[in-house]
């Protein structure tokens, strides 16, 4: 009872001023809305931006038949800007990011015939990009259409026992191909533009709502730390130390009352975000109590340790700053970490913040169930359990 005694004490003399929600609650709620809507605004970009994808064409014989053929083919895709360029130039191209991949028809393409080998295409492009993946994907298609037409072309040839009959079974073959194909054009096509999809999902605020979240359960120690920076100004805490209180049960007692504080302010800003915003924390609302639990046990813990180590209110707002803009910027709470690579990402992802995002996208993101949200909650706790440690070893290092 001492412990819970000690966490509403806190509780009550942090929330008697009423500035203090107007900074736990409005502040949180203005910022998620300007982050949704430059969110939006970025991504929306100039409506009538090409989006295709950009194929450069190589071919040393564009009067072919064949080529022609598949040329016009490809053009028809309403997901592909193909693009004729000499070899050198396609590959320059390809370097500075002005097409996804190189279409390389080999020489002598267009001399097929009933009796000739189909040779094969060359394309470059970054296999391990969603990119390249979809490129890939949607040259597939028309080019095995082609050779199947081919291939047809030449029994058909065969069969007559007329080489003259190679290029009208071409013709016809190719023909019956493209009726049949525009479905499945169709299917490429819109896969092609899933992968286009907005890192966000269907609503920015899918990104806002849980950084915004977690930037502000961050910067709320402010207040609750300065508790106990105050408490060794009044001498208060020397005489707690007096009484029948052990040392834990102070610790265990702000920590309680900096947990409350945050988790109140993590749930008030779901509630807000959930039906007014239209972010579906509520798609797997036991995954989100259990991030949402295991994420203000961290912030709490960290804020304890903040208050043991400050000595003034200037430290405190100090280190509460600094913990919020290196866990918020590192942690991809302000963009997602995809989008930075490299060592950014790297050490990004060791980052609790990163942890809780995580977490929270599994469930408005990625729509994962329950077991998504257990490897980000326990690996959340580990780091509330090691900044109470911390935090406990300094409280007692100050006792003596």
């Amino acid at each position: 009872m001492k412990i819970l005694d000690l966490a509403i004490k806190d509780l009550s003399q942090i929330l008697r001023d009423k500035k203090v929600l107007l900074f736990l609650v409005a502040m949180p709620i203005v910022f998620t809305l300007f982050m949704g809507f430059a969110y939006n605004a970025g991504e929306s970009g100039d409506e009538n931006a090409d989006t295709r994808l950009g194929l450069a064409y190589v071919d040393p014989q564009p009067d072919s038949r064949l080529s022609q053929m598949l040329f016009a083919r490809l053009e028809e895709s309403d997901a592909l800007k193909v693009i004729r360029l000499e070899q050198a130039e396609a590959l320059d191209s390809l370097r500075r990011g002005e097409v996804v991949g190189v279409l390389v028809i080999p020489s002598g393409f267009g001399e097929q015939d009933a009796g000739g080998t189909f040779r094969q295409l060359t394309l470059i492009a970054e296999s391990n990009s969603s990119d390249g993946q979809s490129l890939y994907q949607l040259l597939r298609v028309p080019i095995s259409q082609l050779m199947s037409a081919v291939e047809i072309a030449s029994i058909s040839a065969d069969v007559q026992g007329s080489p003259a009959e190679f290029a009208p079974a071409l013709e016809l073959a190719w023909a019956k191909w493209d009726e049949t194909s525009r479905l499945e054009r169709v299917r490429l096509e819109r896969a092609t533009a899933r992968v286009e999809e907005s890192w966000f999902g269907d609503n920015p605020y899918n990104q806002a709502s849980p950084g915004i979240l977690v930037q502000f359960a961050i910067m709320s120690l402010v207040t609750s730390a300065q508790i106990l920076v105050n408490e060794r100004k009044t001498r208060t805490m020397q005489r707690l130390m007096t009484t029948a209180m052990r040392p834990w049960e102070m610790v265990a007692g702000h920590l309680l009352a900096m947990f409350g504080l945050v988790f109140l302010q993590t749930a008030l800003l779901v509630v807000f975000a959930q039906f007014v915003l239209g972010v579906n924390y509520l798609n797997e609302p036991l995954g989100t109590l259990l991030v949402s639990v295991a994420m203000c046990l961290w912030v709490a813990a960290m804020g304890l340790l903040i208050g043991v180590l400050a000595k003034s209110d200037d430290q405190v707002v100090l280190f509460s700053l600094v913990s919020m803009f290196l866990f918020s910027a590192l942690g991809g709470t302000w963009f997602p970490l995809e989008a930075s690579g490299g060592a950014f990402a790297a050490i990004g992802r060791l980052m609790p913040s990163a942890w809780a995002m995580t977490g929270y996208q599994n469930i408005l993101i990625r729509g994962l169930d329950l077991s998504a949200a257990w490897l980000p909650t326990t690996i959340l706790l580990a780091y509330a359990f090691g900044f109470f440690l911390l935090a406990l070893w300094r409280f007692r290092k100050m006792e003596l």
